[in-house]
Formats: C-alpha cells, structure tokens, sequence
C-alpha cells in the first residue's frame, strides 16, 4: 500500500495484509484498508495444526495469519469459513494415515507425529505456492506455471533462480544479427528463401507452427532486424512456451519432473533448454564438483563444434525439471534467431508425438539423432545428470529409473 501526499505516492514496506492484522491488533478501523467494525474482528486462518472430536463435536487447532504460534487457538468447525483449507487438512491427513497403514477414518484425536506432519505439510505447501508466485512473476511466456508435492515434504529448490533466455558467462559474446528478411510472407512468397534459404537451410514449419524438418537439421527462424512482424509463421521458438505445465514430485525417486496441463500436438514446440553458457573449460571444473554433489545439468552445444556448454544448475527455466526417459516424447533441435554464430544455438524441445493433458514431459539425455545422416549427428546433446569423473565426456553408469519398456537400464 502507500501513502498519498499530495501527487507522489510513497511506497510501504509493509504489505495489505499485514496492515490490516495491525489494524485487527489495534482495534481500528480503516475504510482505506478495508476494516470496519463490522469485519474487525474476522480473523484469518493461516493453516490448521491439529484436530479433534469430543463428543460429535469437531475442534481444529487454527493458526492465525499474522499472530506467533502461541496464539493458536481450538476452534469448533462451525467457527470457521476456510473451506479451502479444511478440505486440503482432511486430504492430507486421510492420505498420510494410509501411507502409514492406519484405518482412513479419521481418529478422535491425533497422536503429535501426525499432527506435526499435518503442520509441516502446511507449511511447506505455503512455500510451494509462494515459490509458484515467484516463476509467474518471473516468467515472461504466455504459458503458466503450477507447483505440486504430494509426495513428500521437500519444498522449493534452494538456490535456483528462473531466468527466460541464455545468460551469458564471463568471456563469451552473443553476437547480434545483422541483416533480416524483406519478405512479406514468409512461409507463401519468401523473399530469397527468407532466413533458412539465407543460411542454404530449409524452412522448418508449416502453417500450424508444427516443425516438419527431421531431428537434426537446423532450424532458422526470424530475427529482430527481418521486415515481418510478430505473427509471422517463421517466428516459433522465440515466442516462448506457450502449454500451461505444472512442476511436480515424482512418486519414484526421480525428484522433481515436468508434466503438461494441456494437449500438446505433434511437433510443437514445448520450451527451450535454458540455463548460463560456460566454456567447455568452465563445464569441466563444475562437472567434476557437480560430480560429488550427484547431480549436474549441463548440456554441450556441440552442433558444430564443442567449445559451449548450457549449466541450468542454479539458472534456468522449467526445463531444469525436465527428466529423462529412454522413450521420450521431446525432441531436441538446434535454433538460430539473433545469434548466427553455429556454436552457441539455441536448445528447442518438440514433441515427437501427441502429449496428453496431464502427460509427464521428458527428454532422453543420450539422445542419439539419425546416425546415417552427417547433419544430424552434429548435435548429439551429451546431456548428464551425475558422473562427471574429469571431464563432461567422460560419463560413468547411472542407473536410469524412467520404467519404459525400451529402457536402456543406464543413462549412460
């Protein structure tokens, strides 16, 4: 909120919410924060901690938003509007008293384990959808982002921040392009062959914005300095993700994965790899301390030659979420949009197929792209998730955990 003096408005460092909960522990009313007599005393709840039956009577152990935990207070069902939230307590609740091979009807009273688990749920599904807030403020495509954990009680990533294009490390320039296209329609009537004909490539999409190049081949959309504007039918990748996905915890040990909220048609473009290019150098020393820690995501860009790599450990999008599988229904291509320079393109992920709504999306980390074919072998991913002994090349067996039927059993 803020202050008006005069024309200016002067920012406040404490939020809406928590002006009213001091208007509420002052006894004051504000019309401008909307606290009146009549709402003054409505108090909101926070989470509930605990829950019991005396008699037909229901009681839920309320903490107040706003107020330490010292002043949580039994309160009896009928007392509270939060439906919301009483529904999400008795979800939970039924859902750990089954993993814990007890009866699913609801006891009297809950033994403290329980309730302290009831509590650290709620918690941590309050930090979830603060860390859900966060990616959407960041996010700067059309597709929104959703969080779910119903699996443990493992909250945000620590240390990971969202970013929306490549950030570019120490030492390395992105060269911008120079020229454009003069075309004025790009798929019908190219001008010279529009951007692909410029670079000797064929146009990657038809009208639909599917891709129709096989894997492999590059793909060369548009750029900032071509006459044609923003609907133009060669401008795809650039124009972000545009399927609403959700970033879930996996039920099998696979940490976090990455599924779609909608239907993906075949051969649309689903997201870029993103993350902060390094040198190859720079790739090997954090493979081998990303090595000890179990876990690395760096993905070479090897299309040409391998002097780059993509890190998304601790920047990158939704991809970061991404898991593997030995039958995946992405695919990757090499893309240049304002950067022509072979050796550092851009990751793109098409669906080889038609994903349904609710479908977990995934890549294959060894992707191995037609080997007959010279073009295509150029852009092998040499992605790995751990073992890096000394070098990024140097992949040590991991254990895949993807369940296909074609599961090669190792990543590596």
């Amino acid at each position: 909120s803020f202050r008006n003096l005069k024309s200016c408005s002067v920012c406040c460092k404490s939020s809406w919410n928590q002006l009213q909960d001091l208007c509420r522990l002052a006894k004051l009313s504000c019309p401008a924060l909307g606290i009146s007599k009549r709402n003054l005393y409505d108090f909101e709840v926070e989470y509930l901690c605990d829950y019991k039956k005396i008699r037909e009577q229901e009681y839920y152990l309320v903490k107040w938003r706003g107020y330490p935990d010292s002043e949580s207070t039994w309160e009896p069902r009928q007392n509270l509007k939060c439906v919301r939230i009483l529904k999400q307590f008795h979800k939970d609740l039924e859902r750990e008293l089954l993993r814990r091979h007890h009866r699913s009807k609801t006891p009297r009273h809950l033994d403290p384990s329980l309730a302290n688990y009831l509590v650290q749920k709620a918690k941590q599904r309050r930090a979830l959808r603060r860390w859900e807030q966060e990616l959407n403020a960041k996010r700067s495509h059309l597709g929104r982002i959703t969080v779910e954990n119903e699996v443990d009680l493992d909250g945000p990533p620590r240390a990971f921040v969202y970013i929306n294009e490549y950030r570019v490390g120490e030492g390395i320039t992105l060269n911008q392009v120079a020229v454009g296209c003069e075309c004025q329609d790009c798929l019908w009537a190219p001008t010279g062959g529009c951007c692909p004909g410029a670079s000797l490539h064929k146009f990657a999409y038809n009208d639909q914005g599917q891709v129709r190049l096989r894997a492999g081949l590059p793909i060369y959309e548009c750029n900032s300095r071509c006459r044609c504007g923003y609907d133009c039918p060669n401008r795809v990748v650039q124009k972000g993700i545009r399927y609403d996905l959700c970033i879930f915890r996996t039920d099998d040990g696979r940490g976090w994965g990455v599924r779609t909220l909608e239907k993906i048609r075949k051969n649309s473009f689903v997201m870029e790899y993103v993350g902060e290019i390094i040198t190859s150098e720079e790739a090997e020393r954090r493979g081998q301390i990303y090595d000890r820690q179990g876990a690395t995501y760096l993905f070479d860009l090897d299309y040409v030659e391998d002097v780059y790599t993509v890190d998304a450990a601790y920047y990158g999008n939704i991809s970061h979420f991404v898991n593997h599988s030995c039958d995946p229904n992405l695919q990757v291509y090499n893309v240049f949009i304002d950067n022509l320079d072979e050796r550092l393109p851009r990751i793109a992920f098409f669906a080889t197929r038609t994903i349904r709504a609710g479908e977990e999306l995934t890549f294959d980390y060894n992707m191995q792209v037609d080997p007959v074919d010279m073009e295509s072998t150029r852009m092998d991913s040499n992605f790995g998730l751990a073992g890096l002994p000394g070098s990024p090349k140097k992949r040590v067996r991991i254990e895949c955990k993807c369940g296909t039927e074609s599961c090669r059993k190792y990543l590596f």
